[in-house]
């Protein structure tokens, strides 16, 4: 199980950089739940302590009632970019998400056992890279390099997938192309899933529930039936600031 349970989390940075600040949230297993907010509003921040790389400074944050104190190999991550080793095969690539549950000794020499191989070659399936497994990474499209990055995160076999941006950099094609794999994948898994995004019109077209950051604090949470333009404003702009914006200019943020 991997419901993931934040309670009251601050994250202060030196003396008063507040990143966060008093965030409680539970989210149920298997619910793919999308990040929103303006750039600084503690998304990454949120993210990185969610994966065990920083802890907060105040509060808890479990997940299947196991409070995170460092990385763990049951959370996978996708990353804006995709730090795929270009000379190698997708399917190599793919292959490299086993070496995080594996042991110490295996993952030094880099051995892979049958099922191994086959969790690499079922997540390249899953994002419709069966057919390019043997394509050089580097050779590929950006969008196809990123569905890459996604099989080597399932090929981890993760309770918890996190993902930070994972279409900042792809055209809107490419973008709604990966979203919709990586939104089947979750579905297909049953993964818990926590996806940033900037993009509105792609989140509400994906996202089961959403959860709108500012400045550190949760101003919104909810499902998109309530994620009108008043609210989307309210995240990025603030309560005060909406009246000349809307989500037609933040789809393209």
């Amino acid at each position: 199980m991997a419901t993931v349970t934040a309670s009251h989390v601050t994250k202060i940075y030196g003396e008063d950089t507040v990143a966060l600040n008093d965030v409680s949230f539970e989210i149920p297993d298997g619910e793919f739940v999308i990040l929103l907010g303006p750039s600084g509003a503690g998304k990454s921040t949120l993210l990185r302590i969610l994966n065990g790389l920083t802890q907060p400074t105040e509060g808890t944050l479990s997940i299947g009632g196991e409070e995170v104190t460092g990385t763990r190999s049951d959370i996978s991550m996708v990353f804006q970019m995709h730090y795929l080793v270009e000379s190698m095969s997708a399917y190599r690539n793919s292959l490299t998400g086993a070496l995080n549950r594996t042991e110490t000794v295996e993952s030094v020499l880099a051995r892979y056992d049958d099922k191994d191989k086959e969790m690499a070659l079922n997540a390249l399936d899953t994002v419709g890279l069966l057919e390019e497994a043997d394509q050089r990474a580097g050779s590929m499209s950006g969008g196809q390099q990123q569905r890459v990055g996604i099989a080597r995160a399932l090929t981890q076999d993760p309770g918890l997938l996190l993902a930070d941006e994972p279409v900042a950099s792809l055209d809107p094609r490419a973008a709604q192309e990966v979203m919709q794999y990586l939104k089947n994948a979750a579905t297909e898994r049953n993964l818990t899933s926590i996806v940033s995004l900037h993009q509105v019109n792609i989140a509400r077209e994906f996202g089961d529930r959403f959860i709108g950051l500012r400045g550190g604090e949760v101003v919104f949470d909810g499902g998109k039936d309530e994620l009108t333009m008043d609210v989307v404003d309210r995240i990025y702009y603030g309560e005060d600031d909406n009246a000349d914006h809307g989500v037609e200019h933040i789809a393209g943020d």
